[in-house]
């Protein structure tokens, strides 16, 4: 039988459709500071180094839709999946 690819299981995802996640880093420091999910949103425990909690993330699919300064020298990564 022929199943759209919306309609495809993946292994670790605990809801259909997007999930977004944002993860606000301090790039200077490389220290993780928050975390903000959807609420099904599939996840991994953030690390206190920034690029660590985003290759987490990377590693089980998400994909970085956007980056934006926020103030303090911070920044916020939009991840999707």
């Amino acid at each position: 039988m022929y199943q759209p690819y919306e309609s495809y299981r993946e292994i670790g995802t605990a809801w259909y459709g997007r999930h977004v996640v944002f993860i606000t880093c301090n790039p200077v420091t490389n220290q993780f500071l928050q975390l903000h999910k959807s609420l099904h949103a599939p996840t991994e425990p953030p690390h206190r180094n920034c690029a660590e909690t985003i290759s987490q993330f990377l590693s089980i699919g998400y994909k970085i839709a956007a980056i934006s300064p926020l103030s303090n020298n911070n920044l916020q990564y939009v991840l999707v999946k």
